[in-house]
């Protein structure tokens, strides 16, 4: 079902200098003026220089941001701070951390993937995407003509039969490390044997692609397919083998193996007026058993769970545990049309029946979005600053992601939390 190819990927100076940390960053989405200012200061020619360029957003304007990147971009092409590899490859990336005690290592191949549109069934989304952030990453590929970072995508390897591959070609030293601020350790290693290309290859060919990390970039990518065939057809143009522009380049995990960790993203939130905690609690309660918090970490109640439940702060430091009433029928109590599987989700459940209908915060309108803060750390989030209530939740399950993409549905607005994240700067592929 996809097709994937090797490609030469653009690098940073590999051959001199293998350890890259001043010149990578995080995914451009989550780096704000100051820590990119940071990286900069570390190196000029960090990674945020042309994915994270400065300047006006409008494109019309002379020496805009993406104008500004393309010159970037081409200067360190020709004058070597990135050079193209010797020859196509795939590219396995190993990444180290230690989670919660334990030693943990996620891996994953780095290939061109032909693009398909969503409603072909073979790559699949999760999460919508917003057209304004669509069309700075479309300007940003114009001006560079260059994917800049790799999509995180998921394919199913329940036999494991990527694990031999990924040790053979593990065997040399590592083309690329970088260490990022939370000491998560990213190595990249060259694949150019043509009995693995072809098996991983073949086994990506019977799967589908779940996107987990990146879906405005791949909308960008196929946006920009598509307006590059039409200019090539305008003008007449024919090519004698795909051209760059119908792949994307993605980093491929194997949804099976039991170091990829989905962590949650907790939610504070703002009431519209003055917040009345007695009102809110026994509103809650009418679709939630509310109860004293057990002894103990409040994620060990969530863990024990059997039904969608979240640890509940107000402001005033009351903390409670709120279980879904076994009574509750979520098919009528969420009356929007979707299925099951996506009604049960524990972050459509607080949608639909807490952070609506008791906060009047609603998908898609900005002016009540401004009242939900998304939190990655739960102590963070308990802290309750500047917020009337913390929702601390657990985890979307791989099973649910799954489930929910292949029935066509996407899940509302921060379902899912990849950790680690995929360093940006690591690997580029240039189009041109």
């Amino acid at each position: 079902m996809a097709f994937i190819k090797p490609f030469a990927a653009t690098m940073y100076r590999h051959a001199s200098n293998p350890n890259i940390t001043k010149l990578v960053a995080p995914p451009y989405d989550v780096i704000g003026p100051e820590l990119r200012e940071r990286l900069i200061a570390g190196d000029p020619d960090n990674v945020v220089a042309v994915d994270l360029p400065q300047g006006s957003s409008d494109a019309t304007v002379p020496g805009n941001r993406y104008e500004r990147a393309g010159e970037i971009w081409r200067e360190w092409r020709s004058s070597g701070i990135v050079v193209d590899d010797q020859s196509e490859a795939f590219y396995v990336l190993e990444q180290m951390w230690e989670h919660e005690g334990r030693h943990v290592r996620r891996r994953a191949f780095v290939a061109a993937v032909e693009l398909y549109a969503f409603s072909e069934g073979v790559v699949l989304p999760h999460e919508r995407t917003l057209p304004k952030h669509v069309a700075d990453r479309l300007d940003l590929t114009r001006a560079c003509a260059a994917n800049l970072s790799q999509i995180f995508s998921l394919f199913s390897d329940a036999a494991g039969e990527t694990d031999g591959i990924f040790d053979a070609a593990m065997h040399g030293e590592a083309l690329l490390s970088a260490t990022d601020a939370d000491g998560v350790v990213s190595r990249v290693w060259a694949l150019r044997d043509p009995a693995s290309i072809l098996t991983l290859q073949d086994l990506v060919a019977e799967k589908q692609l779940f996107i987990a990390d990146g879906h405005h970039r791949y909308t960008t990518a196929l946006a920009y397919r598509d307006e590059r065939r039409a200019a090539d057809a305008a003008a007449g143009i024919e090519h004698a083998v795909r051209p760059a522009y119908d792949f994307t380049m993605m980093a491929l995990v194997n949804m099976d193996d039991p170091d990829l960790i989905v962590l949650p993203t907790h939610r504070q939130v703002r009431a519209e007026g003055a917040f009345d905690a007695a009102a809110f609690w026994k509103r809650l309660s009418l679709h939630f058993d509310i109860i004293e918090l057990p002894s103990g970490h409040p994620a060990a109640a969530l863990a024990s769970a059997q039904r969608t439940s979240f640890v509940v702060k107000t402001a005033d430091g009351t903390m409670r545990l709120a279980t879904l009433r076994s009574d509750v029928d979520l098919a009528s109590a969420i009356p929007v049309e979707a299925s099951a599987a996506w009604k049960s989700l524990d972050v459509t459940v607080l949608q639909e029946l807490v952070l609506g209908p008791l906060f009047g915060i609603i998908p898609g309108d900005m002016s009540t979005l401004e009242r939900l803060t998304f939190v990655k750390d739960a102590h963070d989030a308990m802290r309750v600053d500047d917020a009337d209530v913390a929702f601390i939740m657990n985890s979307t399950r791989m099973d649910q992601l799954r489930e929910v993409a292949l029935g066509g549905e996407t899940m509302p607005q921060k379902s899912t939390y990849f950790y680690p994240k995929l360093l940006s700067g690591v690997i580029f592929r240039s189009m041109d």
